[in-house]
């Protein structure tokens, strides 16, 4: 679980530098991410 952690560490740093940069496509990259830690967490309960 360690690595999963790292990894969402990671995406949100990337995603807060991609919003400096274009601040009108922060709505799709929440719903991105929003998205992929609802997968983890749902993938992280049934095992």
């Amino acid at each position: 679980m360690h690595i999963a952690g790292l990894a969402l560490g990671v995406i949100t740093l990337i995603f807060g530098i991609v919003i400096m940069i274009f601040p009108k496509i922060l709505n799709y990259l929440i719903g991105i991410y929003l998205i992929i830690v609802g997968v983890i967490a749902i993938i992280q309960a049934v095992t």
